[in-house]
């Protein structure tokens, strides 16, 4: 008997599995006689031709012929009647004695005792956290047949396909295939049918009996249970105070993806995110990471996407994503705090302090709670001068400046709302910043009591008016109010307020006296405003 003939028309360059006895097979054929003439293909019926091999569910040759070819690999097989249809033939096909020839591609190939097969091609260096049963996942895939025909890919839909793994919303091949892996880890994942779509395939791309081919890359891993995870803390050598629920912080971060994708910075925006912590102004696992952190300590803040943005996400961020903050507090305070003060140096002779109305000179360094100089009197070469309480600085610093002497040194810390507030000073102070002040009390000028401008020395001339009224035409105007204090100032017998204008100290005393304001002053306007004068004197 004449035996097979065999052709191999084309081997693929890789063939990592042959047909061996047993194994389930899925080809194309084109069937013809040796003139050539067509009796069967399966190209026509538009489906592969599928069958166990070497289990005579074939015609003889034919189980022979498939055994030892690889996918992708075509065969041209002459098979002798012998072992075809021998003297019966097939009624109405194939006549008698027919020596067959079969044009073959092999598209699939799989056993029924495989496995899922793994094959890792790229690993990160770090993997923290690997893939485990019940665990959601963000991934990227591209689907093939094991001839390398694309059925579906998660890249053209410019998604990620998202899922629990080990719970049966995947495949059983899938399901396995994915646990162990890292993120940033690359694998193909091939499946036989019997753990992806079995007999039926899924109706739509997927025929029946296929094996599936995966190249998976893992781009996120979470777990429903995970709280936040705190990481690369670098805390500063000082750190009396530590962030609290309520507390008001300013801090710059950068957030990327867990495969490292930047989503948002606020460097980028050249200011921080300034916020309250633990009142729900932020999202979940950042209220939380935001506690308990000193001023200028980083840190990193690992929030899994229920503690996040959730499955839908939020502009650059994909649903069910989880979130990398790597953090910098720049600085913190609480709407209760108020100023802070810290002698560093008092001398031995400190028995007249600074109050409302004094007149103080002082040096100053400002910054801000992280180091950074705002100002300074020294590069100035000059003092800074203002009357103690009487609004000419912060709130914060009329605080900071009492009862010091001269000769004191302070550190004074200012909180917002008792410095620049929510604005802050454009170009110079940023807005809800707490600031320190070095200070340095150089001169102290006594004040007058509280609502005095001007005091005498000695007694009160009986003929104030008169002595006022130098051209003696019973009106004062405020040329001669003006010299006649002057004079009073220069000789000592009286004195004004310090730290004041000298024209404007006296252009509001004289508008005091005015009462009908006419721009003159008469007797008896004066006399009242003496005697109102006097008695307060007197009770001093």
């Amino acid at each position: 008997a004449e035996g097979l003939r065999l052709e191999r028309r084309f081997v693929p360059g890789s063939c990592p599995r042959v047909v061996r006895p047993g194994d389930f097979v899925r080809y194309h054929y084109l069937g013809s006689f040796p003139d050539g003439t067509r009796f069967d293909s399966s190209y026509d019926r538009g489906s592969t031709f599928n069958v166990f091999v070497g289990k005579g569910q074939l015609i003889a040759g034919m189980d022979k012929a498939l055994v030892g070819m690889c996918v992708n690999e075509r065969r041209f097989v002459k098979i002798p009647p012998n072992l075809a249809y021998g003297s019966e033939g097939v009624s109405g096909v194939i006549p008698p004695n027919s020596e067959l020839h079969f044009d073959v591609l092999l598209i699939d190939l799989w056993n029924s005792e495989d496995e899922v097969q793994v094959q890792t091609y790229f690993k990160p260096e770090k993997c923290p956290r690997t893939v485990q049963v019940s665990d959601f996942i963000r991934y990227h895939y591209n689907g093939t047949f094991l001839d390398g025909t694309l059925f579906d890919s998660s890249h053209n839909r410019m998604r990620t396909y998202d899922t629990y793994v080990g719970i049966g919303w995947l495949i059983p091949g899938m399901d396995q295939g994915l646990l162990g892996m890292c993120i940033g880890e690359k694998r193909i994942i091939t499946i036989p049918p019997f753990l992806a779509y079995g007999e039926e395939g899924d109706g739509k791309e997927i025929p029946g009996q296929a094996s599936l081919v995966f190249d998976v890359v893992l781009l996120d891993l979470h777990n429903p249970k995970d709280g936040i995870t705190i990481e690369n803390q670098q805390v500063p050598e000082s750190c009396e105070r530590r962030t609290q629920t309520g507390d008001f912080l300013r801090y710059h971060y950068n957030g990327t993806l867990l495969d490292g994708t930047l989503f948002d910075s606020s460097y980028s925006r050249n200011r921080t995110y300034d916020t309250y912590v633990g009142k729900g102004y932020v999202i979940a696992g950042m209220d939380e990471g935001l506690l308990g952190v000193c001023t200028g300590e980083k840190r990193r803040i690992i929030i899994p996407p229920h503690l996040g943005y959730g499955e839908e996400g939020r502009g650059k961020i994909p649903g069910s994503a989880v979130l990398v903050f790597d953090i910098h507090v720049v600085d913190f305070h609480n709407p209760s705090d108020s100023v802070s003060i810290t002698v560093n140096y008092k001398p031995s002779n400190c028995t007249i302090l600074s109050k409302k109305g004094d007149y103080l000179k002082y040096h100053y360094n400002a910054s801000l709670l992280d180091g950074t100089l705002l100002d300074s009197t020294h590069s100035l070469g000059k003092t800074y001068n203002i009357v103690l309480g009487s609004g000419q600085v912060v709130v914060g610093m009329d605080m900071g400046l009492q009862d010091m002497c001269v000769g004191e040194r302070r550190t004074v810390v200012i909180p917002p709302h008792l410095g620049y507030g929510e604005d802050g000073v454009e170009g110079e102070v940023p807005g809800s910043a707490v600031l320190v002040f070095d200070i340095e009390l150089l001169e102290l000028v006594s004040g007058l009591p509280e609502g005095y401008m001007f005091v005498w020395n000695g007694e009160v001339s009986p003929n104030l008016f008169e002595e006022i009224d130098k051209n003696r035409d019973g009106e004062v105007l405020l040329e001669e109010f003006s010299e006649y204090i002057r004079v009073q100032v220069d000789s000592g017998k009286g004195k004004l307020a310090p730290g004041f204008d000298f024209e404007k100290i006296v252009k509001n005393m004289f508008t005091n006296q005015d009462r009908d304001g006419n721009g003159k002053v008469t007797a008896e306007e004066f006399k009242l405003k003496d005697q109102e004068a006097k008695e307060e004197h007197d009770e001093l």
